[in-house]
């Protein structure tokens, strides 16, 4: 420790100082810088704000003042990241009472936002439309990620060694770090370890286009990667197609989608996706969730009407 913490030290020191001691080398880069952005944040909202004076109204009121420039979701975000903090503290005896509690969610009104997903009979056109040859490209990533819901880095880390043919499963384990170019790192959460099963097609394609490749060689990474070049790609098709212009996130969001309006479990979907809980499978995707119970309702209303 490098600063002797008490009461009297502002909150912002007081963040900035936790996240060197809790947070700097135990999580991804990406991760710590988000930290570090909120740490700017707080310098401005409250530059003058000490830890003793951090009660209800004060972090009620860094909320409001965050809120006025961002979307309630990113308000949601930035109270989740400094809580951990501000409760450390508290079990420290440094806030008397734990401030961040029953706190209010506020934001500005969100801007209009490209569609996320596409519907079924939108992806079997993308698919269709695919350039498949026998040569790993960008065609056969997005086909790869709209087939099991993988992350963009998920899918650059992969290795032939990730791949079982014989159970048809693909192992996510790593990531490779496109945005810094540090090759490879671990997942994003524990969580996000896990199996993907896969269609027997699938299998097969993938034996014969990796079979050539060594083990340990990313199957996607050929020098600098940017999610730019994918993204474009797909875009290119979206075009072509006349259909809405997503991400190769959005094929993730597709992924997930598709499998819930076909009935399957949310929690079955939230472990294919690697999410850390439920609850962020429920957050992600509130407005399908809503979408199916509205289904559900209607079925019910049916099966009761046949009752009488």
């Amino acid at each position: 420790m490098t600063t002797k913490i008490t009461s009297e030290m502002l909150f912002n020191d007081y963040f900035l100082e936790w996240v060197n001691i809790y947070k700097k080398g135990a999580v991804r880069e990406i991760t710590l810088q988000k930290y570090l952005l909120n740490h700017k944040h707080i310098l401005i909202l409250v530059p003058n704000l000490k830890l003793k004076d951090l009660d209800r109204s004060a972090y009620q009121n860094l909320l409001n003042d965050y809120a006025k420039t961002h979307e309630r979701q990113t308000v949601i975000d930035f109270h989740h990241q400094i809580k951990g903090a501000i409760l450390d503290a508290v079990d420290e005896g440094l806030i008397y009472r734990d401030p961040t509690r029953k706190a209010i969610f506020k934001g500005k009104t969100p801007r209009y936002k490209k569609p996320k997903y596409l519907n079924q009979f939108e992806l079997h056109s993308l698919l269709n439309d695919l350039n498949l040859v026998d040569e790993l490209n960008w065609d056969w990533l997005i086909l790869l990620i709209a087939k099991t819901g993988m992350r963009f880095s998920e899918a650059l880390g992969l290795t032939p060694d990730d791949f079982d043919f014989v159970r048809q499963t693909i192992s996510v384990n790593k990531t490779w770090d496109y945005k810094l170019n540090t090759g490879f790192q671990g997942t994003k959460n524990r969580s996000s370890n896990r199996k993907v099963q896969i269609d027997w097609q699938t299998a097969m394609q993938f034996s014969q286009l990796v079979k050539d490749i060594p083990n340990d060689k990313p199957i996607f990474v050929d020098g600098y990667v940017c999610n730019s070049t994918p993204n474009k790609w797909l875009e290119r098709h979206c075009k072509k197609l006349g259909l809405p212009i997503i991400s190769i996130h959005g094929l993730r969001h597709t992924h997930a989608s598709l499998l819930m309006f076909a009935g399957v479990s949310i929690a079955s979907v939230s472990r294919r996706l690697g999410h850390s809980s439920i609850t962020t499978t429920q957050r992600v995707y509130v407005h399908l969730i809503q979408e199916l119970e509205n289904q559900d309702n209607d079925l019910v209303m049916r099966y009761l009407a046949g009752l009488s």
